[in-house]
């Protein structure tokens, strides 16, 4: 088995001038190829979070293909966040897709991450075995940051550029450009139908301050799939990353992995 650590960063060039820092696995050959991981990191987060280490050990010890990046403006990849949007995203996550992944892939998509894990079902549906979301967070820039606010703070919003949002794991507020909220109105997906029929498990905490837990009942009745589980923790915040939380992602990418129900 091999070991993972930071030396194993690459960095893959796009056609947006910078280059996607990744860490990639590629398992055990398999007759059938097999499925891969990919790890969508959330919002400020990155590929080296809790959850994507502890899934990425966990799937080097199984010799399982498992690939994680850090989106534009986020962690190695660098680059200036308020810059960045969904459409961008999209890409990057495409380009990790197309040019380091070798399979069929499960995607796992934490909160951010769950938006594009979800988009990625249009862009790229060949690519995609199945998905497991983790306090998923699609259409977030709508539903949780534009649509709470008032007229007067929207107008604000829209005049100054910037949104500034207390952060409840750091003293520094986080900062959301109106750029993004306007771009990422191409990208909604909770207010059609969603065109992916494979398996989905949706891991939601009921003490979720951030994203309601009620986001993922939204998604399993968007999605076209007939095979979506729910798997809600009375305990768990968005974060979602206390040792129980994550034996719970991989009992669920075991029964994926596995095809049993």
């Amino acid at each position: 088995m091999q070991d993972i650590n930071d030396s194993d960063i690459k960095h893959l060039p796009t056609k947006r001038g910078y280059k996607l820092a990744y860490q990639h696995y590629g398992g055990k050959p398999s007759i059938d190829d097999g499925v891969g991981i990919v790890f969508l990191h959330g919002h400020g987060s990155d590929m080296k979070g809790s959850k994507a280490e502890a899934l990425m050990q966990w799937a080097v010890s199984k010799d399982i293909e498992f690939t994680r990046f850090d989106l534009f403006g986020h962690g190695r990849t660098g680059g200036d966040i308020l810059s960045a949007t969904i459409g961008q995203w999209i890409e990057d996550s495409c380009d990790i897709l197309d040019m380091v992944t070798t399979r069929k892939q499960i995607l796992v998509g934490s909160s951010l991450g769950g938006w594009i894990m979800l988009l990625l079902c249009a862009h790229r549906p060949q690519r995609i075995a199945s998905l497991i979301g983790i306090a998923a967070a699609p259409d977030f820039t709508k539903r949780l940051i534009w649509d709470i606010l008032d007229t007067e703070q929207q107008n604000t919003f829209r005049k100054t550029g910037l949104l500034a949002v207390p952060n409840p794991y750091s003293d520094s507020d986080v900062v959301y450009p109106y750029t993004l909220i306007q771009e990422a109105e191409k990208h909604l997906v909770l207010q059609n139908p969603i065109d992916f029929k494979g398996p989905v498990v949706l891991h939601h905490g009921l003490c979720d301050a951030e994203v309601p837990w009620q986001t993922s009942i939204d998604i399993a009745h968007r999605l076209k799939s007939e095979n979506v589980k729910i798997h809600l923790d009375k305990t768990a915040t968005h974060r979602y990353s206390q040792t129980e939380h994550i034996d719970a992602i991989i009992g669920s990418l075991n029964t994926l992995i596995s095809g049993t129900d």
